[in-house]
Order: structure tokens, then C-alpha cells, then sequence
């Protein structure tokens, strides 16, 4: 496996290291963010070939930063997976128009996401 490079972003450090753990042990090497300002730069220095993006998020919400890297020719590209706690339709038909290829709703199922990661990166 190529060492596909994911960053996840969210402000709850155990989802975070949960879901580092899971990508991982399947070979991918994991950057993290904990704000939606930290994730931008993150991901407009290290061009990562997925995002798992949180939605709220101290700093920049995670509607922000899709907008802003998904209206970018240099990152619009990289595959933006939500993850999210919000559940509403408003909420997904929100997400969507900002660019996300994928809005998942907390609690997920792992094997799930990675079902998604792997159809993401291949």
C-alpha cells in the first residue's frame, strides 16, 4: 500500500486518536487538527489525499474550511469526508453544497469509514 496521507479533524482528541488507530493499521499515515484553522493550514501545507472533517469545530466550522479548500484549484481535489454529529437534512444538503463528498453522521460504524477511505483512495 502507497502511504496515502489522511488528515482528520476534530475537536475530541479520543475520536481523533480512535480513528488514527483504525487508518493506521491499515497503512496510512495520519495527520491531525483540532480547529477548523488549524485544519486549513494543515491541509494547504500538506496537501493530503483525504480529509475527514469534523463540522463543529472551535475557530473555522467545518462548513468553512470545505468552502475554502473545495473553491481552491490547488486542494479541490483532495476527497472531503464529513463527520459529523449533526443529523439533520439541512445539515447534510449544507455540507454537500459546500464541496463534501461524503457526509457521515457520528456514531459511525469504523469498518464503514474505511470502506469509504479505501473507494476514496484508489
Amino acid at each position: 500500500m502507497s502511504n496515502k496521507r489522511i488528515l482528520v479533524v476534530d475537536d475530541e482528541v479520543d475520536l481523533v486518536e480512535t480513528v488514527r488507530f483504525a487508518l493506521e493499521l491499515e497503512g496510512y499515515e495520519v495527520l491531525s487538527a483540532y480547529n477548523g484553522e488549524e485544519a486549513l493550514n494543515q491541509a494547504r501545507k500538506e496537501n493530503p489525499d483525504l480529509i475527514l472533517l469534523d463540522l463543529m469545530l472551535p475557530k473555522l466550522d467545518g462548513y468553512k474550511v470545505c468552502r475554502l479548500l473545495k473553491f481552491d484549484e490547488k486542494y479541490k481535489h483532495i476527497p472531503i469526508l464529513m463527520l459529523t454529529a449533526k443529523t439533520q437534512e439541512k445539515d447534510r444538503a449544507t455540507g454537500m453544497e459546500t464541496g463534501a463528498n461524503e457526509y457521515i453522521t457520528k456514531p459511525f460504524e469504523m469498518d464503514e469509514l474505511m470502506n469509504k477511505v479505501k473507494n476514496y483512495l484508489r
